[in-house]
């Protein structure tokens, strides 16, 4: 046993001092790419890892006076409160309801108009409708919801196109029934063009001997889709629907209390307005924190179970 621990011992020297070579040498090679990530870990350490925090306040009856540390300790009091609330089970279902629309409807999108896209063999009008469909991107939420209620008030143009369809109540904005499918609508509009962007860069990585083979082989271009850009295409597809399933809870704010209003509550009230109603303008910030932390606790349950699901079933995964 004796003879045998100095030579695992220097066994294990030799990996140390090969490791610490290594890491000087990759250094010396990359130290302009590891200067120009600092402030980019910074930026994260300051305003992502610091601030959680805050989520001690989900756990007390948070004080300013007192602060974090000082604040009394109600333990789950804060989460018991939410879920006995009248609004808990609404705000969980509209959630639920415009993520899992806006999946249905607004993921599959940039995908088929990348696709039609790809199939475009102008150059010059297949980059002008792709400067076109990124424009809507740029436009600030606060103008999209400004042209949205023009285009839906009482004599707007979207009222009376569903006028022409037998619709007869009126603005379409200020009621509830209308509220989802504006909001998803809209979004499918504005992010169409820019969500595009990372499926025609995979569909241009795809090797063009492929296509020619098929070609010989007699396949037409359905098939050339179907057998080989669909398959090429299904790594990137995964990943992005499995980070979409991890946000499936965050319905953004900004726009939200845009466009509903107390009429509307009953289908637009989604767990981020109901924080900000309650953490920004009631200040209850230890209610609202609870909240929030159940929001990104689920998310992040959804994100590891569709994750493990992915791995299970093919190659592609996050981890």
């Amino acid at each position: 046993m004796t003879s045998t621990t100095p030579v695992a011992m220097t066994e294990k020297q030799k990996e140390r001092a090969m490791r610490r070579r290594l890491i000087k040498r990759d250094w010396r090679m990359n130290k302009a790419v590891y200067l120009m990530a600092i402030p980019v870990i910074v930026y994260f350490i300051i305003f992502n890892y610091i601030p959680m925090g805050g989520i001690l306040m989900a756990f007390q009856d948070y004080s300013i006076k007192k602060g974090i540390f000082g604040s009394t300790w109600v333990g789950f009091a804060n989460f018991t409160r939410f879920f006995n609330s009248v609004y808990c089970w609404r705000v969980i279902r509209n959630t639920l309801l415009i993520s899992l629309y806006g999946l249905l409807f607004s993921f599959p999108f940039p995908i088929i108009f990348a696709l039609c896209l790809n199939e475009v063999r102008n150059v010059k009008f297949k980059k002008l409708t792709q400067t076109i469909s990124y424009m809507p991107y740029f436009i600030s939420i606060v103008v999209v919801v400004s042209i949205l209620q023009d285009f839906t008030k009482a004599d707007g143009v979207l009222t009376q196109l569903a006028a022409l369809f037998g619709d007869t109540g009126g603005s379409l904005i200020s009621r509830p029934e209308w509220f989802r499918t504006l909001y998803i609508g809209s979004n499918i509009w504005q992010h169409l063009g820019y969500n595009s962007i990372i499926f025609i860069s995979a569909l241009a990585a795809i090797d063009q001997q492929l296509y020619e083979a098929a070609v010989i082989d007699g396949a037409g271009r359905w098939k050339q889709t179907l057998y080989i850009t669909l398959p090429e295409l299904s790594s990137t597809i995964v990943v992005l629907l499995i980070l979409r399933l991890g946000q499936i809870m965050n319905v953004g704010y900004e726009k939200t209390i845009l466009m509903y209003s107390p009429a509307t509550y009953e289908t637009a009230d989604v767990i981020a307005s109901y924080v900000y109603r309650v953490g920004i303008l009631d200040a209850d910030y230890s209610y609202s924190t609870a909240i929030n932390f159940f929001n990104s606790l689920v998310n992040f349950v959804i994100l590891c179970v569709a994750n493990a699901i992915s791995r299970k079933l093919s190659e592609a995964s996050l981890w």
